[in-house]
């Protein structure tokens, strides 16, 4: 009984962080959107799939953008 209370706890902040994060990240809404739908993908990881993917998806992309050109 534990487990599934921790699983559906997971779930539940997992898809909120997810939720916040993309209103934070509309236009003129000031916060940390983007951060918050990696924080939820983070969370939800743990349990799913999907999530685990498009949270490795969502850090290459970063890296990719950030890293300096040599040269």
């Amino acid at each position: 009984m534990l487990q599934h209370t921790v699983r559906a706890t997971r779930i539940v902040i997992g898809s909120i962080l997810i939720v916040l994060g993309i209103v934070l990240s509309l236009p003129l809404v000031p916060g940390p959107g983007l951060l918050l739908v990696f924080g939820g993908l983070t969370v939800l990881s743990s349990e799913f799939e999907w999530a685990r993917r498009w949270k490795t998806y969502l850090h290459d992309q970063f890296i990719r953008l950030t890293r300096r050109p040599h040269g």
